[in-house]
């Protein structure tokens, strides 16, 4: 599995042959071909073992409390996790390939999207039922969590593999920046702002 991943990142899903798998690995076509049915059930176990039991693993933890402090931890250790280039390689090569590859468009929603869903908006349910936070829409707070994760990969898989300096992610700490921002929102408590409806009005 990791020659496959390798591979996958470097060369692109469809790309990679099995051949070459198998050769890095140090195995012969007809070995790997017992452990795997095929390349798409290759990366199906790659994304259940590298991302799916990590989501399970904090899920547990999650059962118990919520609010900020949680919230934080959980999303450092993802970050930490996509952050390195190969994990973060599956989520860019999902994204781009997975139109070729229809059936792993379930698969990636019911063992990733899902989850990470169900697990965040229920830590945010948490910290809303104690007083931490104040009453939003659990899956706005999701998406304006997840979605700037996703982009990085994104980013840094396609544009960012070809600069030197990325002014996109300095400074460093742009990620636990993002979740301040978010967990604080952009105005003082003094300041009132707006409703969309007052805006238009």
């Amino acid at each position: 599995m990791d020659a496959a991943l390798a591979l996958f990142v470097e060369k692109g899903f469809a790309a990679a042959r099995v051949e070459e798998i198998a050769e890095r690995a140090g195995m012969s076509k007809g070995t790997l071909y017992f452990y795997f049915a095929s390349k798409e059930e290759l990366l199906k176990t790659l994304i259940a073992r590298r991302l799916s039991t990590e989501i399970a693993a904090v899920a547990q933890r999650a059962a118990a409390y919520g609010g900020a402090d949680l919230l934080r931890q959980l999303l450092a250790t993802w970050w930490s996790r996509i952050a390195d280039d190969q994990i973060g390689g599956i989520i860019k090569l999902v994204i781009s390939e997975v139109r070729n590859f229809p059936d792993l468009v379930d698969f990636w929603l019911n063992e990733i999207v899902e989850p990470s869903r169900r697990l965040i908006g229920e830590v945010v349910r948490k910290g809303m039922g104690c007083g931490e936070f104040r009453r939003v829409d659990p899956d706005v707070v999701v998406q304006s969590l997840v979605l700037p994760m996703i982009m990085v990969c994104v980013h840094r898989h396609t544009i960012g593999a070809c600069i030197t300096v990325d002014p996109l992610l300095d400074p460093p700490d742009f990620f636990q920046q993002h979740v301040d921002l978010v967990l604080h929102g952009l105005t003082s408590c003094k300041t009132a702002v707006a409703s969309p409806s007052e805006l238009h009005s």
